[in-house]
């Protein structure tokens, strides 16, 4: 392999200002925007030799023909023309978004001479208001019906309030008290742009001056024997709480502040942006991010907050996100300028808003679990995957039952392995195997003794195949009667059936284990393959090249989530097995019995923190005395 590619610039024609570059290939088409505090620093990091590149990144410097880059005279500016060219050339090597949800906001027509409230996903409604965005457009449409009875304010269409307004006659809503009724003139316009700027001051989080107001008029109703008012302000108080219920987290009330959670693998990541108004969560907003190049997180960062607010969403005076990016401060005035006034980025580290933090980041993770299960999941895209790994890997048929292995370990103790079995792209669980290794020097060792194991019963499988076979055609050829007094074949026993394709979690050394199982097995007609986590890449054995599958092909997201099944089923039977014996291991101390082993257990809550534990923290639990606490703590150190 060269050592770089040939069309690169010399350094001394690079200049060491701040700028954006671009990356383009033979045809002129951009490949990649970035931006860099010193051009020829950033840019000699692409061309180092070739081999030590990561692989996405050297892949696009192959895709491209040459680089060319604009000084700029500071770094803000530098960040500017970087999002501007990103918008403007859709580069495929840059992140790529993907959020095919067009979200509902509720929007005040404030504007208008007669204000309308209203749920719609059109953002450029000339002088509205707009409040979110909102997940789910019921749930936004019942907080405004319960609203619209402490604020009745016109929710109706202008062809309706036309039509009212020449019959003199107003809506339903009108008649049950939902609408002041302008249209008919039983309120004034000015008085009714009054609620709607009121309602307007409700959504935007001024709620408790509201709820405040209307408990003293009740209660002076209720004072002047007023019952019929006094029931009125009472009714439109719970209204307001039913609506103000349905946002279950609180934080103070002069909270203003998004939150974003990030959580991201080698292939994609999931935003989660949580927004807060006066102290109570108002809309949620989410979407996947496709990564072709290795980002660090706060480059990601950078990235997420400025798609979050390029579509006009004005940004709050606060933004709590998981990292800081290295130009924090750039950022910062760019969501000024969105602004009109000073943003602050920053992290959450304690109190109710790093409570918050942790929920926004496990919504996140789990939405990055969704997505991916979704699109494993999908019957199209399942046959496109098995059709490329077919032809990737050069199978004769597709690989419609894959069995992906994993081996596990604390410190060279407690070896386990696991089996994970996807027939036709979708996990098998009930014949998920997993192994047990007493002895082993290395991971490739216990790769191969697990899969030696594991091939020892394809020649009993493929007997009682054949067994079964001839049973069923001989009770064929003695006819029906036979046949329904024959005996079923029996069910299948350890393995069900002869895999297509064996995966393993690893490079070359594990596939070449794993090639030496079969060899020596004598087993042939089943593909093999593994898979290198760092790079996400597949080692094919007796090969010095990787193969090197699309980064958002369907393909390459099932080998990464039944290679993440195998880890997941590896490291929870070695953590079983770590509680065993620590188990079997306090039961066999003289008056330590179940029920203080468990109490231990509960106590210091792992295995780990109880090694760690001093014999005065091993006696303060319940039941266990000094000598018997001495004990114990010498036992763990044996």
């Amino acid at each position: 392999m060269a050592e770089t590619v040939s069309w690169r610039p010399k350094a001394g024609e690079i200049p060491t200002s701040p700028g954006v570059y671009r990356f383009r290939d033979s045809s002129q088409r951009v490949l990649y925007v970035g931006k860099a505090k010193n051009l020829r620093a950033r840019l000699s990091n692409y061309f180092q030799p070739l081999r030590s590149l990561h692989e996405r990144t050297r892949r696009m410097v192959l895709s491209a023909a040459s680089v060319e880059w604009t000084v700029v005279s500071n770094e803000f500016e530098a960040l500017q023309l970087e999002f501007t060219w990103i918008k403007e050339f859709d580069p495929p090597f840059n992140v790529q978004f993907k959020d095919d949800k067009s979200y509902p906001y509720l929007a005040i027509t404030l504007q208008d001479a007669v204000p309308r409230v209203l749920v719609t996903r059109n953002r450029k409604l000339a002088g509205a208001r707009y409040f979110g965005p909102y997940t789910k457009v019921w749930a936004i449409r019942e907080t405004v019906d319960q609203l619209l009875k402490p604020f009745p304010m016109r929710s109706c269409t202008d062809a309706t309030y036309a039509r009212a307004e020449q019959t003199g006659r107003p809506c339903l809503l009108g008649d049950i008290g939902k609408c002041a009724a302008p249209c008919v003139g039983r309120i004034s316009k000015e008085d009714h742009k009054a609620i709607a700027l009121d309602f307007a001051s409700f959504m935007a989080g001024n709620d408790s001056r509201f709820v405040g107001e209307l408990t003293k008029k009740m209660r002076a109703a209720s004072a002047e024997l007023d019952f019929e008012s006094a029931a009125r302000y009472r009714d439109q108080l719970a209204a307001m709480e039913t609506a103000l219920s349905k946002n279950a987290v609180m934080l103070a009330d002069d909270v203003d502040t998004d939150f974003f959670g990030i959580a991201h693998d080698e292939l994609a990541a999931a935003v989660q942006q949580f927004i807060v108004r006066g102290g109570r969560i108002r809309g949620v907003r989410s979407w996947v991010v496709d990564m072709e190049l290795d980002l660090e997180l706060g480059e990601l960062v950078e990235t997420v907050v400025h798609n979050a607010y390029e579509d006009d969403l004005v940004p709050p005076r606060e933004i709590v996100v998981p990292v800081l990016p290295e130009d924090s401060a750039e950022l910062e005035r760019w969501l000024a300028g969105v602004r009109g006034k000073k943003v602050s980025l920053k992290t959450a580290q304690r109190g109710e808003k790093a409570t918050l933090a942790l929920t926004v980041a496990t919504n996140a993770k789990n939405a990055l679990v969704l997505y991916k299960t979704r699109r494993s999941g999908d019957f199209v895209a399942r046959s496109q995957a098995l059709a490329d790994l077919q032809e990737a890997l050069g199978m004769p048929d597709a690989p419609l039952r894959m069995e992906c292995y994993d081996a596990s370990h604390l410190g060279g103790t407690n070896i386990v392995a696991s089996m994970v079995v996807f027939e036709d792209g979708l996990p098998r669980k009930d014949q998920y195997r997993r192994f047990s290794i007493p002895d082993s020097t290395d991971d490739t060792e216990s790769i191969y003794q697990t899969l030696m194991r594991r091939l020892a019963h394809l020649d009993a499988d493929d007997a009682r195949d054949a067994d079964a076979a001839a049973s069923q055609l001989e009770t064929a050829d003695l006819g029906a009667d036979a046949a329904d007094d024959s005996a079923v074949a029996p069910p299948r026993r350890r393995f069900a059936y002869r895999p297509n394709l064996l995966i393993v979690d690893g490079g070359q050394p594990q596939v070449a284990a794993a090639k030496r199982a079969l060899d020596d097995s004598g087993v042939t007609g089943i593909a093999l393959c593994g898979i290198a986590k760092r790079l996400e890449e597949l080692w094919l054995p007796d090969s010095d090249y990787p193969v090197i599958l699309p980064r958002n092909s369907d393909a390459l997201f099932m080998i990464q989530r039944i290679r993440d099944e195998a880890h997941r089923f590896a490291i929870t039977y070695q953590r079983q097995r770590r509680s065993k014996d620590i188990t079997s291991s306090l039961a066999e101390i003289p008056g330590l019995g179940p029920t203080r082993v468990r109490e231990l257990l509960r106590h210091f809550g792992s295995v780990t923190r109880l090694r760690a534990a001093e014999v005065e923290a091993i006696a303060e639990v319940r039941g266990i005395g000094p000598t018997l606490a001495a004990q114990i703590h010498r036992r763990l150190r044996e």
